[in-house]
């Protein structure tokens, strides 16, 4: 998959392109749909196939006070992306300027002029420009006028459950429903970041933590208990761990935000500075607090023995 950051006019001189549009967080199953869809056309007509997304979600600019919090960072969608079947990605700058960009100059500028468009593929519901005044029926006028097709997708369900969205996701993730969320995306869901100094509390009481800096916009499970597999930044196999999300009520030290740690159940690795990727497989607990640090070491023993069990490992001894 090509990915394109600056927009040439034509981007691929004497060649159309079937596209659709969008900020394609998580990209889940049924942002895959319309991926496929965009595939098929694009075959059928001898076209390029093309995602045309944002540097920034657009929510971050428009409405900073509410933006949804993220299920990727721009860079683990843009792999996800790579996984499909589609030529290229174009990734668009969205600062204060492009959200004041009206909707017909946008499609002037980005699906005609850039792109070639022949055919837009985007769901029922979109919505995109200043105001967000374009939508399908706006698309279909101009693609009267300069030479394309609009096809509208419906919404996904996903089984008996809800409509897919990433909207949904994220509420599925924040209740602590990893099935939900699992069926939605087609795959687990992960958040990353680099390994930090904490106050080395677990390793004092027998279980060591990586604590995991996730950054501030990403969506994470909601505080419990997790069975997880954990990966490190050498391409190393993954590592079954318990990993905990929470503000350690034990302690009575609330850091003011839920932390991400992550014990691995099969070593004692040194993690400082390296950035990990932690996928959640299953749900365990709820946070809460206990009335003494025996009676949750016992309950942290009891953790990691059901995610070893669960992940299908045999747990190491790890307290002195």
């Amino acid at each position: 998959m090509d990915v394109i950051r600056d927009l040439a006019y034509p981007v691929w001189p004497g060649e159309r392109s079937v596209i659709t549009i969008g900020a394609y967080d998580g990209l889940h199953l049924g942002h895959r749909r319309v991926i496929a869809r965009v595939g098929e056309l694009a075959r059928a007509n001898a076209a390029r196939s093309v995602v045309v997304t944002f540097a920034r979600h657009p929510a971050l600019v428009v409405r900073p006070e509410s933006a949804p919090l993220l299920l990727t960072s721009p860079d683990e969608r843009l792999e996800l992306m790579a996984s499909t079947s589609v030529d290229a990605a174009i990734v668009l700058p969205f600062g204060s300027t492009e959200a004041a960009e009206e909707a017909e100059a946008f499609v002037e500028r980005v699906f005609v002029r850039a792109l070639a468009v022949s055919m837009v593929v985007v769901g029922s519901d979109f919505h995109f420009g200043r105001g967000r005044r374009g939508d399908v029926g706006m698309l279909r006028r101009m693609g009267a006028d300069h030479d394309f097709e609009v096809e509208p997708i419906d919404l996904v369900t996903s089984g008996e459950g809800p409509v897919i969205s990433s909207t949904a996701i994220r509420s599925a993730l924040a209740s602590g429903d990893l099935d939900s969320a699992e069926s939605m995306l087609g795959r687990r869901h992960r958040v990353a970041g680099i390994v930090v100094t904490g106050d080395q509390r677990g390793r004092t009481i027998g279980f060591p933590t990586a604590n995991v800096a996730v950054p501030a916009e990403r969506q994470v499970p909601a505080d419990g208990v997790y069975a997880a597999l954990v990966a490190t930044d050498d391409g190393a196999p993954s590592h079954p761990a318990v990993v905990n999300i929470g503000r350690r009520p034990t302690f009575d030290a609330d850091p003011g935000h839920s932390l991400v740690e992550a014990h691995l159940i099969d070593t004692d690795l040194d993690l400082y500075g390296r950035r990990l990727v932690v996928e959640f497989v299953t749900r365990l607990r709820g946070e809460r607090r206990f009335e003494s640090v025996d009676a949750l070491v016992a309950q942290i023993s009891a953790d990691r023995d059901e995610a070893a069990q669960l992940l299908g490992v045999v747990a190491e001894e790890t307290r002195p």
